[in-house]
């Protein structure tokens, strides 16, 4: 038989269980035994459908009530030193995620960063010359006996402690000279002693996740994984994973590594499979990543069992089929939706996936049952849609995408045009999504609520969103996005080509769920997209208010993209569309437009190599998108919770007047990168962090302010919080940003 399994499961439940009880744990609304009991309940259903789908194991470890980073940090007693005088609990590891309430910088949350090339978020670990690492925090030893106790055969999953240590960064205070990598030896003991409490429970196989793998990694980090696995560890055999790209950089230390078998994305990179065929050693089992688990459609079965059918007379039992990485990004269940049209018969979510393996594998051990099935499966498979033809494209080509003027000639023309003032205030631009915002939502599109009835609640937020800047004394308004979603669903909405699920929940971090839409077609826009409310909150004030969209790459990045065409084309599309909708937005006296691309470095690929040719089209579809900007128009761009600058000279080259990015969880670190690339045009770092119930002081956001002012001339620098407030309710919302006002009005005096 041939061996099946997932390299690990969506944790947050069909319906979102997981965040709502989260939510109201955090509220003091739920009991810590009832959210065990929730997340006990979550666990078995998952063990349950893997086991009934015919998966060799099913996969534990890939539970987490934060982040599956955080847990390994908390598993290895690795918290960051101004956590470490709270008593190890889940209560504790929710303080390092999102802050302490009431505790100020001294307790403040870790960094999030994006996991490799995903929207997903991690908790950043820290490290320093101090960092001791003893085995702590026990919850994937007790979730492997909670399956071994429900009669599971089981396969543990780890990070890796080469790609911990790479994903982690120096903790503020530790030494200059400090190399995350010296601490290695003290970490591999830990795992010693994980593997072999797992030997003693009779586990046979761990999934041991080393991602740096599909990475262009320097000798070090190469000298790195040879170290950590130049000798067995325990009886437990491991299975090496890689994801999201090739492994083909790092061949030579692959196959001198002491393990049992490698996990390969042959979803992402189909092209390595040879290559690696041609050394894979005589003992090892290869795990052939064929089923996508960053993509909702369906397998092509009949190409897949074709393929397949010879390399497993090839390999014999030592082939495995699975995921080619964790479903965590995949929606659950598509049979949930009703209002996907044909899509539909094209599509498969995290349970269907499971269907996938399961026929894959009976039609390659010779099924004729499943044979047909597979083949009547993917009878609806065809091309999702034409792509562009060449006079579009070249349409597409021929418009400029370089402002007419340079920044500083914009910059003197938009200071007359607004006259703000030094150290300018605003926010990123939404406001909190109220019970009351989301119950109207859902009652309109329930046909309980007229589109007029609802159309005067969002009249009335946004009323009350402006009154409440110009009472705390903001210089740029925003409309607060009563109206919206999500940043992205509701542009899919609206513009053709997309198709919006109804329950296709992916985590974000936490317990933050975004839905993304799926691009089926060419796009295209054929009304205004945000034009009536940006007028209408414009009319409501004196002060400028943005006008708010979100870019084409993200637009992109957050959606589950078509597959017969290319990501660049895809953003070109999107880049059209907006490029119409600034021009409109100006026409009627928007002054300042913001276009969000908070995902331009995660959309990169992993390997630094490919980056330009990257860079080059993600870059031309902003400078499309804002293309139809006059002078007189501000344009700005955010970016969050990713190394960006890592690619300053991309950033730049956006050629946006006013970037606000997040700053204020690394206590503004990422502007060390400013010293050496001077940023030519305006910037916002941002001084607090919304992601955490922490009110900021005034004084502690001067600090921020003044230390960002020692690296940006003060002419060019703007105040905000790191990014939109959606997730913070009101009170939370008006007592952070009056203090973020004072300060601000208390350095312009001071600073200048």
């Amino acid at each position: 038989m041939t061996t099946t399994h997932v390299l690990g499961y969506p944790r947050i439940g069909k319906q979102r269980q997981l965040k709502f009880a989260l939510e109201a744990y955090w509220r003091g609304e739920l009991s810590q035994a009832e959210l065990f009991a929730l997340g006990k309940q979550l666990r078995e259903e998952n063990w349950q459908l893997q086991q009934k789908a015919g998966q060799a194991w099913v996969t534990v470890g890939d539970f987490a009530w934060y982040d599956q980073v955080l847990t390994t940090s908390m598993m290895l007693g690795n918290l960051p030193r101004r956590h470490q005088s709270a008593e190890l609990s889940l209560d504790s590891m929710f303080a390092i995620a999102r802050g302490q309430q009431g505790s100020g910088c001294c307790n403040a949350a870790s960094d999030m960063s994006k996991w490799f090339n995903t929207n997903y978020h991690y908790i950043v670990p820290e490290f320093s010359e101090q960092t001791q690492f003893s085995l702590q925090w026990r919850q994937l030893l007790e979730e492997v006996d909670e399956a071994l106790a429900l009669g599971h055969k089981v396969k543990p999953v780890i990070l890796g402690p080469v790609s911990y240590l790479y994903l982690g960064k120096n903790e503020l205070g530790a030494a200059k000279d400090f190399d995350r990598l010296s601490l290695l030896k003290q970490l591999l003991p830990v795992y010693a002693e994980i593997y072999q409490a797992l030997a003693e429970r009779g586990i046979e196989w761990v999934q041991v996740d080393e991602p740096i793998l599909g990475l262009e990694i320097d000798i070090a980090w190469k000298g790195a994984l040879l170290e950590a696995y130049k000798q067995p560890l325990s009886d437990c055999k491991i299975l090496l994973t890689s994801y999201f790209s090739d492994v083909l950089d790092n061949t030579s230390v692959i196959k001198a590594l002491a393990v049992d078998g490698l996990h390969l994305d042959l979803s992402a990179a189909p092209e390595q499979l040879d290559a690696v065929l041609s050394w894979l050693p005589e003992h090892w089992v290869l795990s052939a990543g064929v089923i996508n688990g960053r993509n909702v459609w369906r397998a092509n079965l009949p190409a897949l069992i074709e393929a397949y059918c010879a390399l497993k007379a090839q390999l014999g039992e030592r082939l495995w089929l699975a995921s080619s990485c964790s479903l965590l990004h995949c929606p659950l269940d598509l049979a949930a939706e009703s209002n996907l049209g044909d899509a539909e018969y094209r599509l498969a979510f995290a349970e269907q996936k499971l269907t996938e393996l399961q026929l894959l594998a009976e039609a390659i051990n010779g099924d004729k049952q499943a044979l047909r099935v597979a083949r009547q499966y993917s009878a609806a498979l065809s091309r999702v849609a034409r792509p562009l033809t060449q006079e579009e494209q070249a349409q597409a080509a021929s418009i400029p995408r370089q402002r007419s003027l340079s920044f500083a000639e914009r910059q003197a023309i938009q200071q007359q045009q607004l006259a703000l003032p030094l150290l300018p205030t605003t926010t990123i631009g939404s406001f909190p999504q109220t019970q009351e915002i989301r119950r109207q939502r859902r009652e309109y599109k329930a046909g309980l609520l007229s589109e007029a009835d609802y159309k005067a609640a969002l009249a009335e937020h946004i009323k009350q969103a402006i009154e409440c800047q110009e009472r705390l004394g903001l210089d740029v308004l925003v409309h607060g996005e009563a109206e919206r979603n999500d940043m992205v669903e509701y542009f899919a909405e609206q513009l053709d080509g997309f198709i919006v699920s109804r329950f296709g929940w992916v985590q974000s971090y936490g317990s933050r769920c975004v839905k993304p839409a799926i691009i089926v077609d060419d796009i295209s826009r054929n009304q205004a997209l945000t034009l009536e409310w940006a007028e209408y909150a414009q009319s409501l004030s004196t002060k400028p208010v943005k006008g708010m969209l979100t870019g084409p790459v993200t637009i992109l990045s957050w959606s589950f993209p078509r597959e017969d065409i290319s990501r660049q084309q895809i953003a070109e599309q999107i880049a059209l569309a907006l490029r119409d909708e600034v021009n409109d937005l100006q026409q009627a006296g928007i002054q300042i437009i913001q276009i969000d691309e908070p995902a331009i470095r995660e959309g990169m690929p992993l390997k630094r190599s490919q980056w330009q040719a990257y860079l080059d089209w993600a870059v031309a579809a902003f400078k499309l998108a804002a293309s139809s900007a006059e002078p007189s128009t501000q344009i700005h761009t955010h970016m969050c919770y990713s190394e960006f600058n890592e690619i300053l000279p991309a950033v730049a080259a956006l050629d946006a007047d006013v970037l606000t990015i997040e700053t204020s969880r690394s206590a503004m670190s990422l502007l060390q990168a400013f010293e050496e690339f001077e940023y030519p045009n305006q910037i916002g770092p941002g001084v607090y962090d919304i992601h955490s119930p922490n009110i900021p002081s005034v004084d502690e956001i001067k600090a921020l302010i003044t230390k960002a002012a020692q690296l940006i001339p003060l002419a060019r620098l703007w105040v905000n919080p790191d990014c939109g407030l959606k997730t913070r309710d009101w009170q939370q919302t008006e007592a952070a940003l009056t203090n973020m006002v004072l300060a601000s009005q208390q350095l312009r005096t001071s600073l200048a």
